[in-house]
């Protein structure tokens, strides 16, 4: 059961066409959105299924790493992010971004909100 992927040049939409069998696949098939039958097949993109350790050495090669200031919440938690996205977010528990949205939003010590009024000053 092929799904391909088209640019309608009739209205410049990017329509996925699911066909039921390699049998039914039409040479020209009609665009959902407009109906016109100007559709050009594109290469659609892949994905790559990586071993755990493969994501982990990935992860720790990356350049993204130099930037993350261990002092810094908000730092953390965009390295978080990043290491979750690269970990497949599922893994890690429905949990997961509840708590790094919470520590980037923890004060300079990670006890609680940032202070952001300007009052102090």
């Amino acid at each position: 059961m092929p799904i391909y992927e088209y640019r309608c040049a009739d209205c410049g939409k990017r329509p996925s066409i699911f066909f039921r069998s390699l049998a039914s696949v039409e040479a020209a098939p009609a665009c959902p959105a407009c109906g016109g039958r100007h559709l050009t097949r594109l290469i659609s993109r892949t994905a790559q299924v990586l071993s755990e350790d493969t994501r982990l050495d990935r992860l720790s090669d990356s350049p993204d790493l130099s930037d993350v200031d261990e002092n810094d919440p908000k730092s953390m938690a965009r390295w978080a992010k990043k290491m979750g996205q690269q970990m497949g977010g599922d893994e890690l528990g429905e949990d997961f971004d509840q708590v790094v949205d919470e520590m980037g939003e923890a004060g300079p010590n990670g006890d609680g909100p940032a202070d952001t009024d300007d009052d102090d000053l």
